[in-house]
């Protein structure tokens, strides 16, 4: 422990460690969201920013921070074979991060499928979701209110929920639904 983290430590302003959810199926922007809340908390990536992101096989462990929060974020892979592999960090979850491609109107109706599916589990039960409508950059994307119809989340009373229409190329919008997730979360 460094010398500042034992300081402030000692003054109360230790950070709280929390463990966040970030799926959604393959090629939504999972892990360019990850790299750009990186960038925006501080966090510079070796390199900076890169310009094109591999897909995640299986899930990825990255750490960022926000205020008071020291986030642990447990990066999914979006492919339906390894979607299967979610369920297994659900319990140690804090929040969900739900990330949708909204210019991919094709596949909606497989997010929401997926997104029922983990409503469905006790395990997540009262726990916040934050849905990134991504890709908001794209002249095909649906709005957020289209998404959000598409998605049903009007229908969800089991969990706090809010959307945000995003673009993690250029970061527009992530600040906004983190600060809402870390608002939610200091409470």
């Amino acid at each position: 422990m460094g010398y500042f983290s034992w300081f402030f430590g000692l003054m109360g302003k230790r950070k709280t460690k929390v463990n966040i959810l970030i799926v959604g199926l393959d090629n939504s922007g999972k892990t360019s969201i990850i790299e750009r809340m990186k960038l925006q908390s501080g966090k510079v990536p070796k390199g900076g920013m890169p310009q094109e992101v591999t897909p995640t096989v299986g899930f990825s462990v990255d750490e960022f921070s926000k205020g008071s929060l020291s986030f642990t974020v447990f990066d999914m892979s979006g492919a339906g074979r390894y979607r299967n592999l979610w369920e297994r960090h659900f319990r140690e979850a804090a929040a969900v991060v739900f990330v949708v491609d909204s210019a991919d109107k094709l596949r909606l109706c497989v997010a929401k499928d997926e997104l029922d599916a983990m409503l469905e589990s006790s395990e997540l039960l009262g726990k916040p979701f934050l849905v990134f409508a991504n890709k908001m950059d794209l002249p095909t994307a649906l709005s957020p209110v289209d998404v959000a119809q598409g998605l049903s989340l009007d229908e969800i009373e089991a969990h706090p929920w809010q959307i945000v229409p995003s673009n993690a190329l250029d970061g527009s919008g992530l600040q906004e639904g983190l600060d809402w997730l870390a608002n939610f979360l200091n409470k």
